[in-house]
């Protein structure tokens, strides 16, 4: 199968810097960054797991606003069913890995840019390499692959990094932030041994999206839970890629406060609203337990 245009066959990383400018690529960034803070964001490197619905449109923004350094990690390649909503799926890359476009797309933007792919995905036996020498994780996994999350949550903690997460719900963005010192994945989400995937399933969806902006006009029907698939828009993921790119401006540069879990936010575009709080307890929260003792009895 040919390579991805601009991809020479077994050489993915090659790519000219001939006539390239870091300074003049980015230089639009001053007066919202400073020269000093575009020089930093140059040295950063960000962990992006899964380069699907969220995790393309991630790379590509966090690379305009000049982060030099890359850990992208996902298994798959583009299909058809992707051009709703991923960055990077086009008619030239079906079949095409997604680490190894969303890399090329990367160095199209910015060829300095230094990028490690984990083509295989993430998993425990690379979880180190791949956090290693990571500033900062930028959650693009899918929604259903709660087991790998919780995985790499617990690690990212553990090696002292901030992990963003952010879920293009409907015409809306809900963003958790995880701080390595604050409250967990397991215990925010309410996580524990024994439960079944569809316990952890409405755990996850419930945490998420604790103000639930999106019920009034998003329906299950054409959610496949066997399948884990469910309905998405390319604009709810470029809602995502604004919200996330702009923590990570915060959490990289130390601008300032970082409102980590408990606090949620949630953006809804089509109902022009905006949500934020501080789930108390996370889904220990009374409300939460009453809306997961419902889902658990629905979706048994």
């Amino acid at each position: 199968m040919a390579a991805p245009p601009g991809i020479s066959p077994g050489d993915e990383t090659v790519h000219s810097s001939a006539g390239f400018s870091r300074r003049e690529a980015f230089a639009r960034n001053i007066g919202l960054l400073d020269e000093n803070e575009q020089e930093m964001l140059a040295t950063r490197c960000v962990a992006i797991p899964g380069l699907g619905g969220v995790g393309g449109i991630h790379a590509i923004t966090l690379a305009r606003l000049g982060i030099g350094r890359f850990h992208l990690a996902d298994p798959d390649q583009f299909e058809l069913a992707n051009f709703n909503r991923q960055y990077g799926a086009t008619m030239a890359t079906i079949g095409h890995g997604k680490t190894a476009v969303i890399a090329h797309q990367i160095r199209q933007i910015n060829p300095e840019a230094e990028i490690r792919t984990f083509d295989e995905g993430v998993h425990d036996g690379n979880m180190d390499a791949f956090l290693r020498g990571a500033d900062l994780v930028v959650d693009g996994l899918d929604f259903f692959a709660l087991d790998i999350r919780r995985m790499l949550f617990r690690a990212a903690a553990a090696t002292d990094l901030y992990v963003v997460t952010a879920g293009p719900v409907g015409f809306s963005c809900a963003m958790l932030i995880f701080s390595p010192d604050g409250m967990g994945v397991d215990e925010y989400f309410g996580f524990t041994a024994g439960q079944t995937e569809t316990q952890q399933r409405n755990r996850f969806a419930v945490g998420l999206t604790p103000r639930a902006t999106h019920l009034p006009y998003m329906g299950l029907a054409k959610t496949d839970f066997k399948a884990g698939t469910g309905p998405s828009l390319a604009l709810a993921t470029d809602l995502c890629a604004g919200m996330v790119a702009t923590e990570a401006v915060r959490i990289l540069l130390r601008r300032g406060r970082v409102r980590a879990v408990p606090h949620y936010v949630q953006f809804d575009a089509y109902r022009r609203i905006y949500k934020k709080g501080y789930l108390a307890w996370g889904n220990r929260n009374p409300i939460q337990r009453a809306k997961i003792w419902y889902l658990d009895r629905r979706f048994r």
